[in-house]
């Protein structure tokens, strides 16, 4: 069996004033798919998502990238290795405001890599290119709608090879015609590139098109877990049906 791209066993995490965020949330990524996250706001996705990003440890359980183990109770490795195979792409893209777009994507090749700087220069642009963004190398982020900010941002984030590319809700702060251009890229890089990802969005019309295994959180745990289907599917769980009834 080919070893997962991303697992994650038996994950709870609690914050000090509000307690349990996470309750043994178990799940399999497998390569070449995408995973969607889906519930409501508070559902605990996010904090699932970051912990699979390695940017906050589990309380309890473990996550393994590649099959070697990244994060386990109250610890998550420093080995730039396995922390450089996952990629992020946030809500806010949060790009260097004095630096190029292009110049915000080769900034980690150069500098955590250690490339050479045209050689991180190319390898940027190549991922600029595979996001339809090589036309606004030259710009700066003021110089950018919403959404072309987020297409660097996904493009800083694919610079750097990662195993699994992980997105938290990346059109949530933009109007529905960016969002479209947004969700565009990233099902093009799920189906056209076979890129690995997990992402949390409210976007069902691309977890219906683009998803290959969808997790329904409510209330920290994984309620119901199957491929796209489950979106039109009622009378499997009631909390599903609630929140598709919302949807």
């Amino acid at each position: 069996m080919t070893t997962p791209a991303l697992e994650a066993h038996g994950i709870c995490k609690c914050w000090p004033r509000t307690g349990a965020v996470l309750d043994d949330c178990s799940l399999r990524v497998e390569r070449r798919t995408v995973h969607a996250l889906i519930g409501a706001s508070g559902s605990g996705k996010s904090t699932l998502l970051r912990c699979l990003g390695l940017l906050e440890p589990p309380d309890a359980g473990s996550i393994l990238v590649d099959g070697v183990l990244a994060a386990e109770r109250g610890v998550v490795a420093a080995d730039r290795t396995i922390r450089r195979s996952v990629g992020m792409v946030f809500q806010e893209p949060s790009l260097f405001a004095h630096l190029s777009a292009l110049a915000n994507v080769a900034l980690a090749p150069h500098r955590v890599l250690g490339l050479d700087p045209e050689v991180a220069q190319e390898r940027s642009r190549a991922a600029l290119d595979r996001v339809h963004a090589l036309h606004l190398a030259d710009r700066r982020p003021d110089e950018l709608s919403g959404g072309e900010r987020q297409r660097v941002a996904i493009a800083r984030a694919l610079v750097m090879e990662p195993t699994v590319l992980l997105c938290d809700e990346p059109t949530s702060a933009l109007d529905p015609m960016l969002t479209r251009e947004v969700m565009t890229v990233l099902r093009e890089l799920a189906l056209d590139v076979g890129t690995t990802m997990v992402i949390v969005t409210h976007d069902l019309d691309f977890v219906a098109a683009a998803a290959d295994t969808v997790d329904f959180l409510h209330a920290g745990r994984i309620r119901i877990s199957g491929t796209a289907d489950l979106l039109g599917t009622r009378g499997l769980d009631d909390e599903l049906d609630r929140f598709l009834q919302r949807s």
